[in-house]
């Protein structure tokens, strides 16, 4: 299953600073290609940060930078801070965070000087255990202000273009283009829906930062309405705590000319989107699951986006079918034994005229690996009914060590198209126990 890290559509107590100049390329270069890390449909980015290197999530749908998980860099300094509130997805009250203006921001050889950005100070916000990797940030619009923006999902590289007619129309030659608006910093298209056989029209956000493929907001439209086959879900956790809603199939989504029949769309629940400054119209977003299929170039000056489909436009949506959000929750050290193979200085001859090795000798190394315990478990799904429960630390799944798996291959491992079964150890109040059940589809 892919984590629905929906860290998205914040809206920040300060107004944007449309004013500051943006990335700008350091020698006099064209282009630059940087390669980015693909974790359940999200993009994260090296960055470095008044001089210190972090990892980013490159998302869309956030106008402003977003730090956070500062903990292990306390070498980041940070100007002019000053004490705001911030909101965002999710069913809680505010947060509070600090406002930093006049940082540095590089990105290979592209500099952004005199940014401003926000630091979230609750240390229960942490991307990292949701995806697996250390996340220290989010960029959004102050990325894609000035350039244009090619992100290749399938060679994993963000590619910088300077924005100039010779390299747009390069790229018009061999891409589709979708006309896009940017509002509040944000890009939205106009596309539709295809549901109980009706056309829908819809204004959606284009949200890379949320993995999930269609958001549809039902409070937003008389049209827009939940399938009758749905199930209720976690979809991920917001700026503001955690966002509930449901999972459902439509039958079409049409955006330009591309069309994808039976996407699985979640409609998040009224109390989850109070908080989002939302622009008129919008009736939801689209996010990485769909974008992933095209080697997409954002053109934010021009309100333009050109799609390119590359080999996974056609691969079938999925969800998660187990029921439990897998989350990494610090680490161990584990014991692996090494065997070592020796040959003695006084060479012995065996019957066979081969040399003699032992194989006596064993080395063991302790190595630091993830430990995964259960975040959330889905009311009457598949782990539900078979007594999982949250906070259950996983030691093994299907008779393998959980920790010789990314959090990404677990994932992938509850949304098999099969009905396949899933075994899982785990330890519960420090007693083992094991569980067994069948994934199956309920949509």
């Amino acid at each position: 299953m892919k984590k629905r890290i929906v860290i998205i559509l914040i809206y920040l107590f300060a107004c944007p600073v449309f004013a500051q100049q943006g990335f700008q390329f350091k020698k006099d270069m064209n282009k630059i290609s940087v390669p980015f890390k693909l974790i359940n449909n999200l993009v994260f980015v090296p960055i470095k940060v008044n001089g210190v290197e972090l990892n980013f999530l490159l998302d869309t749908g956030v106008s402003e930078t977003i730090l956070f998980s500062l903990e292990d860099k306390k070498e980041v300094r940070f100007f002019n801070a000053e004490k705001i509130l911030l909101k965002g997805l999710g069913s809680q009250e505010a947060v509070e965070g600090l406002k930093s203006t006049n940082n540095v921001l590089e990105f290979n050889d592209m500099k952004y000087s005199n940014h401003m950005l926000y630091i979230i100070l609750d240390p229960e916000f942490n991307l990292s255990s949701h995806v697996g990797i250390p996340v220290n940030g989010i960029i959004g619009y102050h990325f894609f202000q000035n350039n244009l923006i090619e992100v290749n999902y399938r060679k994993k590289r963000v590619i910088v273009y300077k924005d100039n007619d010779k390299n747009r129309k390069k790229i018009e030659k061999s891409y589709k283009t979708i006309p896009i608006t940017v509002e509040k910093s944000k890009p939205y298209l106009k596309s539709t829906i295809i549901q109980d056989n009706k056309e829908i029209p819809v204004k959606l956000l284009i949200d890379i930062g949320n993995s999930d493929a269609i958001w549809l907001f039902q409070d937003r439209s008389e049209l827009i309405k939940v399938p009758a086959k749905n199930f209720e879900d976690f979809l991920g956790r917001g700026f503001s705590g955690d966002v509930k809603g449901r999972r459902a199939i439509i039958k079409k989504f049409e955006m330009g000319d591309f069309e994808f029949n039976s996407p699985v769309v979640a409609f998040p629940d009224s109390v989850s989107i109070r908080n989002v400054n939302m622009v008129p119209d919008r009736k939801g977003s689209v996010g990485g699951e769909i974008m992933k299929r095209f080697t997409v170039v954002f053109d934010y000056r021009n309100n333009q986006m050109y799609l390119k489909k590359n080999s996974d436009y056609s691969a079938p949506f999925s969800y998660n079918k187990s029921g439990v959000e897998i989350q990494q929750n610090g680490l161990q050290w584990v014991q692996e034994t090494v065997r070592m193979e020796t040959v003695p200085l006084s060479t012995k001859y065996n019957e066979s005229g081969g040399v003699r090795v032992f194989m006596d000798d064993f080395k063991y190394k302790f190595q630091l690996k993830p430990i995964y315990e259960i975040a959330y478990v889905r009311q009457n799904s598949p782990a539900a009914n078979a007594g999982l429960q949250k906070g259950d630390v996983i030691i093994l799944i299907n008779n393998n060590p959980i920790h010789k798996l990314s959090l990404q291959e677990i994932n992938a491992l509850f949304k098999e198209e099969e009905e396949k079964w899933i075994t899982l150890e785990i330890e519960r109040k420090s007693e083992i126990l094991k569980f067994r059940f069948q994934l199956y589809n309920i949509l």
